[in-house]
C-alpha cells in the first residue's frame, strides 16, 4: 500500500474558509469508492494553532500506480482545479510505501 499525504495552507483573504475546508473534505473524501485504488480518504481540518498547515490530508492507495492514476482521473482533477487550488496558497506532499 502506498499513503499519500498533504498539508494545504488556505489564502489569508478567503473569507469562507471553514465552509471552504468543508467543502474540500466532502468533496475528497467523496471520491472513495469511485476512484480504483483509492482505499481510504481523510480531510482533516480542525488543527491546532501551533500547525503550520489549515487542513491535512491522508490517504491509502494499493499501490503507486493508484496513486498515479488517481492524480490525473478526471474527477479528483476537477476538484483540484475547481476547489482546492482556488482555495489555497501553499501545498505539501509526502508519499510512502506502507
Amino acid at each position: 500500500m502506498v499513503k499519500h499525504m498533504i498539508i494545504w495552507k488556505m489564502k489569508e483573504e478567503l473569507t469562507e474558509r471553514r465552509e471552504t475546508a468543508a467543502k474540500i473534505k466532502g468533496a475528497l473524501e467523496g471520491l472513495v469508492g469511485k476512484i480504483d485504488g483509492l482505499l481510504e480518504m481523510h480531510i482533516l481540518t480542525e488543527c491546532y494553532d501551533t500547525s503550520a498547515g489549515d487542513l491535512m490530508m491522508d490517504s491509502t492507495f494499493t499501490d503507486r500506480a493508484a496513486l498515479e492514476a488517481y492524480q490525473k482521473h478526471p474527477l479528483h482533477v476537477e476538484i483540484a482545479t475547481g476547489l482546492v487550488r482556488p482555495a489555497v496558497i501553499q501545498r505539501l506532499s509526502f508519499d510512502y510505501q506502507v
